[in-house]
């Protein structure tokens, strides 16, 4: 197993990792609207979407990966009734490409945040 680290997004904020590559498949921890100072993004679930993103974004690249080797998606809402805006965003960034997708409402997330998403891809 392989420790994925990038200062490009935020840091762990517990005992946990940024992600982990096994063999060739990169699994990354979700990630949320924080910054990679750690700044919550103020906003609506689309602002927050978009972050989320950022930070994806990163850690695939320092794990050697990308958006369009990602397999499988789970998305983690604090209200269901965000679904159709948090959607919206998350097609801006999976257009072409869709990988297999879960979301699911939860009772509440890490910082108070609107939308958790976590990734598994293949390294390039």
């Amino acid at each position: 197993m392989k420790k994925v680290e990038t200062t490009k997004a935020p840091q762990a904020i517990g005992p946990y990792s940024q992600g982990i590559i096994v063999n060739n498949m990169f699994y990354s921890s979700g990630q949320i609207a924080l910054t990679p100072e750690g700044e919550m993004v103020e906003g609506d679930v689309q602002a927050q979407t978009h972050q989320v993103f950022r930070n994806l974004q990163a850690v695939l690249e320092a794990a050697g990966a990308s958006l369009e080797t990602v397999v499988k998606t789970t998305v983690f809402l604090k209200s269901m009734d965000d679904f159709a805006a948090m959607n919206e965003v998350y097609g801006q960034y999976f257009n072409e490409h869709k990988p297999a997708r879960s979301c699911v409402a939860v009772a509440k997330l890490p910082k108070d945040a609107l939308v958790e998403i976590e990734v598994i891809a293949l390294v390039k």
